[in-house]
């Protein structure tokens, strides 16, 4: 389902605890005649240098068909993101008007919105508001004349979207649904209930996944709980959609349950039970955020004959479509449900920044979104680095600086990719997306999990300029050993925590994969899951062509993949930038 409009200003999440810090402000008693207005300015969370505030205005005076409200702050307070109003700020004087959908307040009609700020010192609630020019601390008849004259208007249109369709962007103005199994095995480690409450994707690995498993709760359970949660607000649940036949034919840690051919036990057992339970219009007031197939699509382009990294299983899934026939199918179920929002994944700059491999694989996920009866309509917006570690912003290089006049795209670490890192990627695989037909208002989500570097070994400045090799060294901030490494990486730490609209094109910053959960056992372990023993998570490992016969950087004793990994956890904790 494509969408109607994007907002100008999106929201950032309110993860941090409220302050409950609250004006309300009195005009003329409803039902007046005259001009009035009440307004309640709420501060619904406040961290360090930021908050999240609420605004309801209430109409006490005659109707109007549009509305403008005045406030100035007192301190340093700058807006810098907002939904359902179009916030603009001069100084200290800031106004907001009313879109096309809440512009009309009848006698005692109410509307609302919200937005994000900064500060510094104080943070003091605004002593004086002003609606269409009336001041609304005064209960007499204002002199001031309202910038926009009242008029009768039609019937009050809602001051959400209209019913049926889909926010521009579903993490704008909504919480993010908190995972309870997660959230207890991090609060059960020494200091992990400092992240305990961030919100973490859902992952449906296998059918089982459905109904729920030891340990963890299913589908149905989860979003029960989710209505818990949410409240009278907006939230948003994250799920991964991830069981294709012959899954992950280059990993074998993450290999699937559903051989090569079993297309239709994918479409019969797993997506379509999933849209059952999703299409329930018990949870239709939740925003439910699919992330699609993780990592198998970009297969068809790089692990396929004709490439250097070449795998005889990922010429199987090329071969038979059913990568493909699944993602197509998998859209289309999905996105005929009014709520929820479909991410396709797009893997991530160290494996698709290349222009032999970029180009190609937007074509693929066009192809894809096109399968199976979907259209790119089914399409919500693309997701990269899931589950990876590429950092987000390289702050000490660019892609096209050199270094006495060598390109340090000649450099190892490059290796001649067209980007430095996930945000400019993102980016661009957005445009290019854009440029192939899909909607033009699509949106990114960037995993930022395990992707901040932080700690002792973060560079604090760019490399010797020696040679475009110490140079980039020197700088970087992603410590992994190669590009290609994937699997528990040595020295990782938590990146930027989940906000939403964090840059132009990007929906959110989420963590999809719930830190401290395995990417994949470090020895061969039995299991009946059809996960397989992948090298690249053996730290004794000194690799092949898809991480430059480098070692693997991957962390001792590891489970498989999904199951806890406590010495992954604190590690992550320990290296986290920004730190806890």
């Amino acid at each position: 389902m494509s969408r109607t409009s994007r907002t100008a200003l999106l929201a950032a999440l309110g993860l941090i605890t409220a302050t409950g810090a609250t004006a309300t402000v009195f005009g003329a008693t409803a039902g007046a005649a005259t001009p009035g207005c009440k307004v309640d300015y709420t501060i619904t969370n406040q961290w360090n240098t930021g908050f999240g505030a609420n605004v309801a205005v209430t109409n006490t005076g005659d109707p109007v068909t549009s509305w403008t409200l005045e406030w100035s702050y007192g301190g340093n307070q700058q807006v810098t993101q907002g939904w359902n109003a179009t916030i603009t700020q001069s100084g200290a004087a800031v106004t907001a008007k009313s879109l096309s959908y809440n512009g009309t307040l009848a006698t005692g009609g109410s509307t609302s919105f919200g937005f994000n700020g900064s500060y510094s010192g104080t943070n003091a609630v605004p002593a004086t508001f002003k609606l269409n020019g009336v001041t609304c601390n005064t209960t007499t008849q204002p002199t001031d004349p309202p910038t926009t004259p009242p008029t009768t208007p039609p019937t009050t249109p809602p001051t959400t979207p209209p019913a049926g369709s889909k926010a521009d962007n579903p993490y704008a103005g909504a919480k993010v649904y908190v995972n309870p199994d997660w959230r207890a095995k991090a609060e059960a480690e020494p200091g992990g209930s400092r992240i305990s409450n961030q919100p973490t994707g859902v992952w449906l690995d296998r059918i089982a996944a459905i109904n729920g498993t030891p340990g963890a709760r299913g589908l149905r359970a989860h979003l029960d709980e989710a209505l818990v949660q949410k409240g009278s607000g907006e939230l948003v649940v994250q799920l991964v959609i991830y069981n294709l036949p012959g899954r992950d034919c280059a990993a074998l840690a993450s290999n699937g349950e559903l051989g090569p051919t079993e297309i239709d036990k994918y479409k019969t057992q797993y997506i379509d039970p999933i849209a059952a339970i999703l299409a329930d219009p018990k949870y239709a007031g939740l925003r439910i955020v699919t992330t699609v197939e993780i990592d198998s699509l970009p297969n068809l382009v790089t692990n396929v004959a004709g490439r250097p990294t070449e795998t005889a299983n990922c010429n199987v899934m090329k071969e038979n479509g059913n990568y493909i026939k699944g993602v197509g199918y998998a859209l289309n179920k999905l996105g005929a449900i009014p709520n929820v929002y479909n991410y396709v994944d797009a893997g991530h700059h160290g494996w698709l920044g290349w222009d032999s491999n970029f180009g190609p694989s937007a074509e693929l996920f066009k192809q894809a979104a096109t399968a199976e009866g979907s259209t790119v309509a089914n399409v919500h917006g693309f997701i990269v680095n899931t589950a990876n570690y590429s950092a987000l912003k390289e702050d000490h290089f660019k892609i096209t600086d050199s270094v006495n006049g060598t390109s340090v795209r000649t450099s190892k670490w490059i290796d001649w990719n067209q980007y430095t890192d996930e945000l400019s990627y993102a980016q661009a695989m957005r445009d290019k997306l854009v440029s192939l037909g899909f909607d033009s208002k699509l949106g990114m989500l960037i995993d930022t999990s395990r992707n901040g570097w932080g700690g002792t070994a973060r560079p604090t400045g760019p490399g010797a300029l020696t040679s475009v090799d110490t140079y980039v060294n020197g700088g970087r901030y992603d410590r992994r050993i190669h590009l290609g490494n994937w699997c528990n990486q040595s020295g990782a730490g938590l990146g930027e925590r989940p906000q939403a609209a964090p840059a132009a094109g990007i929906d959110a910053y989420v963590w999809m994969k719930p830190p401290g959960e395995s990417d994949g056992a470090s020895k061969e372990i039995p299991n009946t899951e059809g996960k397989g023993f992948d090298r690249m998570c053996d730290p004794t490992y000194t690799g092949n062509a898809r991480n430059g016969n480098s070692m693997s950087g991957a962390l001792p004793d590891a489970p498989l993949s999904g199951q806890w990994f406590s010495a992954q956890f604190q590690e992550l904790m320990k290296n986290a930038h920004p730190a806890l």
